[in-house]
């Protein structure tokens, strides 16, 4: 096919088509290496795999992807067809999946607009060296020709007899005649050309050369090797003696056809949407959702009672509600695929470092915004890095120290109101707190004494960036650089990292992540004539104090006392320099406010009700000032104003106080 045939929707249909593919291969691969060998399931859906990509790949140009993928295709050619065939799995699985990362490293360059120009010769002429190796196994195949003597009689009979007892030392019989049983004329072509069959066994010529020689009312034998290539031309034009395993081959086929058929059907049922044009839905339900609220919540309109516009806004707001969760349902995406590329580290790592560790996946149908998934992958990866590297103890140690030889990593999932917890857990060491301080002493990240810090704030310290308690460089840890990472980009979407450890017993970690980053619940509050949004997840209670009730700490912070526990007090027109009449903490309300088990209490001037907002991005230059801090985002309110959302758990770090 020309280049100037294949346009962009074809290139973003095969990225698409063999991204899928390759994904879902190495995931077979990985499920399939725990048992020690290929069933036929597998080895049948491998083959498929490798003669799609090769199909495909030829067909866009990508000549040395197709060749690759056509050498792969021979090899499972053969496994699938002589199932005698002598081969070594773990060479075979390492081949498979070095060839999966060459595909998505060359599939990431087209999709970047970058013609797949990596050079694959070593891996070829690997896949080559291995794809002789099993074609010179321990099966042979062997021709023989039989003649029977003129006064035999009811040849066809006598050669059915003959193919029918050699099947006890063979795997496969092919004949010619074909029907000899059946066709009378094949007594006439046995006496003229004698009878030909062929058959494959692991049985040396020997053996089978003597089990003819035996032939009653033989009058000659012509008998030779022959390859797999002849065999299987023999074969093409042949009648097959079947097996007893092969019996119900037509009813597995019919099954097999059946399914096919359900699959076809399915898969018409579900269309594949660009990923630009589903955010482009998003913003358009964000943008209808604040136009409902300009219009329900006009200021003009509301010293009317009109009943029927009240009927007509609980209408549209129904509506826009149910049409904003169905184009969020559309953009949730499970779990699985993200968790499931957790099992290829875990096996490269473990092989590469000696040990011998399972992955547990829990959960993995939980669903999250498709932007999400793009965010947690990388934090996963590093955290499950960093179970193997310095969670789990090597094999001897975990002995030594009473446990299973075997280290676990627990990976789950699972809904928690309107967030969702992915917990990472393993059965390792635990983290040692002293050595956790020593570490933050020395690169200055604390100055309180360590029997006045709470557990999880030294287990904390991990996030810090630079923080790595290994002292040897490797190719998986010890260059600082790992979990700060996981802080970053979880916070990045509004997310949560909680570290809990108990030593010797292993280490867990949880990331709370929103459902979805475009719309949320808000609280609207006022400070002056500023508004701002506190998301309601983040809110424990409000409440009007008593000047009695505030207290203050040795640094002048403004505390107040709440059922037995102190939560520091940020008066929002102080922090922000907003003039307001509402000073005192009596004419005002606290709003307490929580995130990663850190609690602090927001005074304002009065709340004005709950609301959804959509979540806008802050300009570049707020973001980057160093003097605004607290702020997560903006939204526009019904009456068109702007209001500021904020970042709890920035105010919660400024406080510096544990609940």
């Amino acid at each position: 096919m020309s280049s100037s045939f294949i346009d962009e929707t074809m290139i973003e249909a095969f990225v698409y088509e063999t991204s899928q593919i390759t994904e879902n291969l190495e995931q077979l691969v990985i499920a399939n290496e725990k048992s020690g060998t290929f069933n036929e399931e597998a080895i049948n859906e491998i083959f498929r795999f490798m003669h799609t990509i090769k199909g495909s790949s030829a067909m866009m140009m990508f000549n040395e992807m197709s060749t690759l993928a056509h050498r792969l295709e021979d090899i499972f050619y053969i496994i699938r067809e002589d199932k005698t065939v002598q081969y070594d799995f773990t060479i075979l699985i390492d081949i498979i999946l070095e060839s999966m990362d060459y595909f998505k490293i060359e599939l990431m360059k087209i999709k970047e607009g970058d013609p797949p120009d990596g050079d694959n010769s070593i891996l070829l002429q690997k896949v080559t060296d291995y794809l002789e190796v099993i074609k010179e196994s321990d099966c042979y195949y062997f021709k023989a020709r039989i003649w029977f003597k003129k006064d035999a009689e009811m040849e066809n009979i006598r050669a059915y007899t003959v193919i029918h007892n050699i099947t006890d030392l063979v795997e496969e019989v092919v004949y010619e005649p074909k029907d000899i049983i059946e066709n009378d004329n094949c007594v006439s072509l046995i006496q003229s050309n004698g009878f030909l069959l062929a058959v494959k066994t692991i049985e040396n010529e020997e053996t089978i050369k003597k089990y003819l020689d035996n032939t009653i009312f033989l009058e000659k034998l012509e008998f030779e090797k022959i390859d797999l290539d002849e065999f299987n031309l023999i074969d093409s034009n042949t009648k097959v003696i079947e097996s007893a395993d092969e019996v119900d081959t037509p009813k597995k086929l019919v099954e097999e056809t059946r399914k096919q058929e359900s699959s076809v059907s399915s898969k018409q049922s579900i269309i594949s949407v660009q990923v630009d044009k589903l955010d482009k839905l998003m913003d358009m339900v964000g943008e209808l959702v604040i136009s409902e609220a300009m219009v329900t919540q006009n200021p003009e309109l509301t010293q009317l009672e009109i009943e029927s516009f009240e009927k007509a806004s609980r209408q549209l707001h129904k509506i826009t509600g149910e049409l904003q969760d169905m184009v969020m349902a559309i953009r949730m995406v499970p779990l699985s695929t993200t968790f499931m590329k957790m099992h290829r580290i875990v096996r490269d790592m473990t092989r590469k470092l000696g040990k011998d560790i399972e992955l547990v996946v829990l959960g993995e149908e939980t669903e999250v915004d498709k932007n999400i998934i793009e965010k947690i992958a990388d934090p996963l990866m590093h955290i499950i890095r960093n179970s193997i590297d310095h969670g789990i103890e090597d094999k001897d140690e975990r002995i030594n120290s009473g446990k299973n030889s075997q280290g676990i990593i627990r990976l789950e999932a699972k809904n928690s109101g309107s967030d969702v917890q992915i917990i990472i857990k393993d059965d390792g060491k635990g983290l040692n707190k002293k050595k956790l301080y020593d570490k933050a002493i020395k690169n200055g990240l604390v100055n309180s004494p360590l029997d006045e810090m709470s557990d999880k704030e030294v287990y904390n310290l991990i996030l810090q960036p630079g923080f790595s308690t290994k002292e040897e460089v490797t190719e998986f840890s010890g260059r600082g650089v790992g979990l700060d990472v996981v802080a970053k980009n979880i916070s990045s979407i509004g997310g949560t990292v909680i570290v809990d450890s108990i030593s010797e017993q292993g280490t867990s970690i949880i990331l709370k992540i929103p459902l979805t980053l475009a719309i949320i619940e808000g609280m609207n509050i006022k400070v002056g004539n500023s508004r701002f949004t506190l998301p309601i997840v983040n809110i424990k209670e409000s409440f009007r104090p008593k000047n009695t009730e505030i207290i203050k700490d040795t640094e002048g912070q403004e505390m107040i006392m709440v059922r037995g526990l102190c939560y520091p007090i940020i008066r929002l027109h102080q922090f922000y320099s907003i003039c307001t009449e509402i000073k005192e903490i009596e004419s005002g309300i606290l709003i307490m406010v929580e995130e990663s088990e850190r609690s602090c209490c927001i005074f304002a001037d009065e709340l004005l009700g709950q609301q959804q907002v959509v979540v806008k991005g802050l300009p570049e230059y707020i973001k980057k000032s160093k003097q605004i801090k607290g702020l997560g985002g903006c939204t526009l309110l019904g009456d068109g104003s702007i209001s500021l959302i904020l970042d709890v758990g920035e105010f919660n770090n400024l406080s510096n106080v544990s609940k």
